[in-house]
């Protein structure tokens, strides 16, 4: 009754959870018809929304409420009155863009309204005021008048004057009654109104009961599935450890490895040193066996001084020859035999490492 269509459009209607003021709550559970209205009755704009048999929606649009985008297709606003924000998920951006539109023409649509409702209360309790001060003047007239018609052939003319405001009350207390009838008349409009509302709210209350036992079905399969991502979380991170502590060691056996190819290159080496050991030993019987010649040679030498006096020219020109030669070679051997103290160490702390 009194309802006139506005605009109509489809969307996901959704409720601000109660509890945490934080989440959505579907209301519906596919996109259903949402509609501006104009109620004539009470000169005001709301906009409905039915599932069914269910009112999801019936918010009356204030001056004071904002439709705010959140997001390309999502839209929302606060009803103070119910107690609540409702959201709205369209299927496109246009959708959302019209409805959002037509939310603010809406809205100054009911500003306006609220204003021209202000401005008849106030003409209208002016004129009660009005009436209020004339009353005295129509009781003095009917004491004055009295009920006797031949008296008021005789009146004076302040007498008529007095009748005339009297006449012009009478009219302005039948306008009143008028008046009354009407308001009469929009007060069981909205006895109805509000009887249907109430009747929305019972059955709103007993969806809010069934959304609380969902809600608390929600609840825990929710913290049921927390649970197992903590477990998976868990899992996760013990793999993530075994991981790196794989990778640390394939680190650490690249390091052994190559360690051993630095040994096992040391030891081919060293084989390689031990093969020329015995050529060096055979070379350094040849040297000693040299020097001990040498040695023998020279006290032959030594000998044969005192009966070679004779020749001592020839001798020292020879000696001084073999003298340089000697040099020569001791100097030779005194280098070989460095090499040879030199690889007797080398041997020596082979064996110690060995």
């Amino acid at each position: 009754m009194g309802h006139q269509p506005i605009y109509t459009t489809r969307a996901h209607v959704f409720q601000i959870d109660p509890t945490t003021k934080k989440n959505w709550v579907p209301a519906s559970k596919q996109a259903v018809t949402v509609s501006y209205f104009y109620d004539s009755t009470r000169n005001s704009y709301r906009i409905i929304s039915v599932d069914g048999f269910k009112v999801i929606i019936n918010s009356t649009i204030t001056p004071n409420m904002t439709f705010t985008k959140t997001s390309q297709k999502f839209g929302q606003w606060a009803d103070s009155r119910a107690n609540t924000v409702f959201g709205l998920g369209f299927a496109s951006e246009q959708q959302l863009a019209k409805f959002a539109e037509k939310f603010q023409e809406v809205k100054d649509a009911a500003k306006l309204a609220k204003d021209k409702s202000q401005e008849k209360v106030e003409t209208s309790s002016n004129h009660s005021e009005e009436s209020g001060q004339e009353t005295p003047s129509n009781n003095r007239a009917s004491s004055i008048n009295g009920t006797d018609d031949e008296k008021i052939s005789h009146v004076s003319p302040e007498a008529a004057v007095l009748k005339s405001e009297n006449e012009h009350l009478k009219s302005a207390v039948e306008q009143s009654n008028t008046n009354a009838k009407k308001w009469e008349t929009e007060l069981q409009t909205l006895r109805e109104n509000n009887a249907r509302l109430v009747d929305a709210l019972q059955e709103s209350s007993a969806n809010v009961e069934s959304w609380k036992k969902q809600l608390n079905t929600c609840k825990d399969e929710s913290d049921a599935l927390r649970q197992k991502i903590a477990e998976l979380e868990a899992q996760c991170n013990e793999a993530d450890q075994e991981k790196q502590q794989n990778a640390q060691l394939s680190v650490r056996v690249q390091e052994l490895e190559a360690e051993i190819n630095e040994k096992q290159q040391e030891v081919e080496n060293l084989r390689k040193q031990a093969e020329i050991i015995p050529q060096l030993m055979s070379e350094c019987e040849t040297i000693t066996a040299k020097l001990q010649a040498a040695e023998l040679k020279n006290t032959e030498l030594e000998g044969r001084i005192g009966s070679l006096q004779t020749d001592i020219d020839d001798s020292r020109q020879k000696q001084g020859r073999m003298k340089g030669e000697l040099k020569q070679f001791m100097d030779i051997l005194d280098g070989k035999i460095d090499e040879l103290h030199e690889f007797r160490q080398g041997l020596s702390k082979l064996g110690a490492d060995n």
